[in-house]
């Protein structure tokens, strides 16, 4: 039976994540999410809350609440830059935090971390409830996945790059609040080891980990993928689980004897921190890999991480083709019954296609051939030939690619007769992009698809991106789940703006959000 549990979401985005927690048994204390974009999806599936519809018809906002905005409208606010929210007690903008604070349970504050720590900061009532879980009497998670690669230890009061604050600002939060458990996810990229001031190198993940066992918090650091839990990605994932350290030894004799033994190293390094603090040097705590180490996951309480099946991109998206769609499969039928809180909805949302010209189709034909040829030499010549930087092709490219059926102006598919014809035929459709590629079929997806010039798809009769509902069935957003706000955006714009396309890229997939749940279910 699950434990009946709550928790906090920051950073929470489109809701990834709090779908995944909710599914598991995980109710919505408060979440925190600093995009009113992404802000608005969150609204519309958790809350069943139209924010563009209130705006249109001058309707007050009831559950997504502004800690402070520019505009007192609410069809302003939803364009408004986050980058430029006045301080939470700056008396010329608009709060919508009400008087009593029993009224923000289950609330989604729009703001940033960094004041919504100043508010706890002045408001100890607040951070009380909180605390309290409203009522609940006590607070289990705090989850949420700040930026963290340029984050150390030694620079953390300094103000003068606030990504470099966002993990110590979580730290803070979870410190204020002092859930049983925070949860910290980030890209993997923060394993590898950054160039810091004087050519020093620092791994931001240990310092992550150093902070917050400096705040009483024992860290178990994970290195997972998301397609391990069922995710039709190849999405690698820096997972940290803090227990908070009395929590811990209450109940590390009742885990089995792998889950017990995960906690050795970790434990030890918290001692160390206490003892020695920012000034502990690198290599006392690593992490434990989900491929690596699969038996450790398998026998421990991070089974659920593990235990999905593999899912191909076919699987998610086949039934969604404009030609010859094939009926949904048990993974989309599974996917579309496993997320109970969602309304139900009558029609396909997020499933609009996106123009492409004749000769962008063509292109995408040339990536498709070089997905199934597979060969890094063969990809590296074409490209070469479409950037302009070579004129011709290898007798071994040319071996490959003679094979295949390219795209003409006639629409038709055609084998060239000589090298000579192919180069030209390369020439002709130039382009400057480099990490565009075609889906493969029977494979998950590649880890980077956040925009649609990710990738193409995989059918010789679909020559276009993806649209969002397929980027959605990547990341297992189940049908119902609708996302809001504009579809993309360009310019100066993509420095704040979150439209469609970047809240599924940057979500947590919900079933992985499902799979972290259910382990930390073992761990209340």
């Amino acid at each position: 039976m699950k434990y009946s549990a709550n928790h906090i979401e920051l950073f929470a985005g489109c809701g990834g994540l709090s779908l995944g927690l909710d599914q598991a048994g995980f109710s919505l204390t408060l979440a925190n999410e600093l995009s009113p974009m992404a802000a608005e999806s969150f609204a519309y599936n958790f809350f069943n809350e139209n924010l563009e519809e209130k705006s249109k018809l001058n309707q007050c906002n009831e559950n997504t609440l502004w800690l402070n905005s520019n505009f007192s409208d609410l069809k302003s606010r939803l364009r408004e830059n986050p980058f430029t929210y006045p301080p939470f007690e700056d008396n010329s903008g608009i709060s919508d935090l009400p008087q009593n604070i029993k009224k923000l349970k289950g609330k989604l504050i729009v703001g940033s971390i960094i004041e919504l720590n100043r508010l706890l900061e002045s408001y100890p009532e607040l951070v009380n409830k909180l605390k309290d879980g409203f009522g609940d009497g006590r607070l289990d998670l705090v989850s949420g996945g700040p930026p963290c690669q340029s984050f150390s230890m030694a620079g953390l009061r300094r103000r003068d790059c606030e990504k470099n604050t966002l993990p110590w600002e979580f730290a803070n939060f979870v410190n204020y609040t002092q859930p049983k458990i925070a949860m910290l996810e980030n890209v993997t990229g923060i394993l590898r080891a950054f160039n810091g001031e004087n050519g020093q190198r620092f791994h931001a993940w240990y310092e992550v980990a150093k902070v917050f066992a400096t705040y009483n918090y024992v860290p178990l650091c994970l290195h997972v993928n998301a397609r391990l839990a069922g995710v039709a990605q190849n999405r690698p994932r820096f997972i940290m689980i803090a227990v908070r350290h009395d929590h811990l030894l209450s109940i590390i004799e009742k885990l089995d004897t792998v889950s017990n033994s995960l906690f050795t190293e970790p434990l030890a390094f918290f001692e160390k921190v206490k003892n020695k603090g920012e000034t502990l040097e690198f290599g006392h705590l690593n992490y434990i890999d989900a491929i690596k180490d699969h038996a450790l996951f398998e026998s421990s309480f991070l089974k659920p991480l593990v235990s999905g099946e593999q899912v191909s991109v076919k699987d998610a998206l086949d039934d969604l083709k404009l030609e010859n769609p094939s009926n949904p499969s048990f993974f989309v039928q599974q996917l579309n019954k496993k997320f109970h809180c969602l309304d139900k909805r009558t029609s396909l949302s997020n499933h609009d296609f996106r123009n492409n010209s004749d000769l962008v189709k063509r292109r995408f034909r040339i990536y498709q051939i070089l997905q199934n040829i597979d060969d890094r030499s063969v990809t590296k010549a074409v490209f070469s030939i479409l950037k302009g930087e070579l004129d011709f092709l290898s007798e071994h490219s040319w071996n490959m690619l003679k094979k295949h059926e390219f795209k003409l102006e006639n629409n038709e598919l055609f084998k060239f007769k000589t090298k000579t014809q192919l180069e030209l035929y390369l020439h002709q459709h130039p382009t400057k992009k480099q990490t565009q590629k075609a889906l493969v079929a029977d494979a998950p997806a590649p880890a980077a698809l956040s925009i649609p010039d990710d990738a193409c798809h995989y059918d010789h009769q679909e020559l276009r991106v993806l649209t969002v509902r397929e980027m959605a069935r990547i990341q297992s957003f189940p049908d119902n789940f609708v996302f809001r706000s504009k579809i993309t955006t360009g310019g100066q714009m993509r420095k704040f703006e979150v439209p469609q396309y970047t809240q599924v890229g940057n979500a947590v997939p919900p079933l992985l959000g499902y799979a972290l749940g259910l382990s930390l279910q073992a761990l209340l």
